[in-house]
């Protein structure tokens, strides 16, 4: 096992398995600040992942199909507004929903469009190319971590800083706060709470799309069904422990990934593939086990 950590080839595979989550968590922060429970985080990234190898394949470009995996989350972003926000669904229901539908109409579309069934794979799938740092590449054990990733990974990593300032500084920022911890004052202020919620659900099922894109066009460079394999939820978790703070999202978001990258490299030890396809969802159980016990504990010496 030790051995395995090790690895300079396992440190370089843990950005390939952070970028959906930490895109995803990235998402559901902006829903978690604008006072909307999103746990369609799932859904999201499953559609996402679906309409870039449609975009990639139709257009030859990679960059064309991150475009539509974008378009298609935000479009199942405003499905989620109009029936939570503007008719006044309940939010669990309503998430419930758009992960059925997102596994329901990428099964029905990969086979009404590829004429396939389980899985698309095409060499005309245009994939993202790894992005080379000359200087970067060449420190040891970092240098494979930063150098020769897809560019959604840099992305992912430049959200974080900015969602942290935006949040903090920026006046829709500071509107998104509002709308979850004081909708009152907002429209006190005129604003309509609504709007801005409507805003960050768009935003959540873009970084979502994103998200969907690196699992199918930058990680690999095809479409199975259901491919999201349960990151959605990771991130839900991801954003609930961190309250959607953008620093401390990045870190667990780090933790999952690593543990759900680690997963993969055990299989070759030999273990049951039970087993190691539950080691990212162990590790989400010990972390909201030990935070759990961490904030009664400091709770309970508060009021001493």
């Amino acid at each position: 096992m030790l051995e395995l950590i090790a690895d300079p080839s396992f440190a370089a595979s843990i950005p390939r398995f952070v970028t959906p989550i930490l895109l995803a968590a990235l998402g559901g922060a902006l829903c978690e600040r604008a006072g909307v429970f999103n746990i369609a985080l799932e859904g999201f990234l499953l559609v996402g992942a679906f309409a870039a190898v449609l975009g990639a394949y139709f257009s030859g470009t990679p960059y064309i199909g991150a475009l539509a995996a974008v378009a298609a989350g935000m479009a199942l972003g405003l499905i989620f507004a109009e029936f939570n926000l503007r008719r006044g669904g309940d939010s669990i229901v309503v998430s419930i929903a758009i992960n059925l539908l997102a596994a329901g109409l990428t099964t029905f579309f990969l086979r009404a469009i590829f004429d396939v069934t389980g899985a698309f794979s095409d060499p005309a799938i245009a994939g993202f190319a790894p992005v080379r740092l000359p200087l970067i590449e060449d420190i040891p054990w970092l240098g494979p971590i930063l150098s020769g990733q897809s560019p959604l990974f840099y992305l992912a990593l430049a959200c974080v800083p900015f969602l942290h300032i935006f949040l903090a500084r920026h006046r829709l920022g500071l509107r998104i706060r509002a709308a979850g911890e004081n909708p009152q004052a907002l429209r006190a202020g005129g604003v309509s709470p609504r709007r801005v919620q409507l805003l960050a659900l768009v935003a959540c099922g873009a970084l979502c799309g994103l998200g969907g894109a690196q699992l199918s066009i930058a990680n690999v460079n095809l479409f199975v069904e259901n491919m999201s394999a349960g990151r959605g939820w990771i991130a839900v978790v991801a954003v609930l422990l961190t309250r959607g703070r953008p620093w401390p999202l990045f870190f667990i978001a780090l933790l999952f990934g690593a543990v759900d990258s680690l997963s993969f490299r055990v299989q070759g030890l030999g273990l049951a593939q039970q087993f190691t396809d539950m080691m990212p969802y162990l590790a989400t159980l010990i972390v909201l086990v030990a935070l759990s016990w961490w904030r009664a504990k400091r709770t309970k010496g508060d009021a001493s």
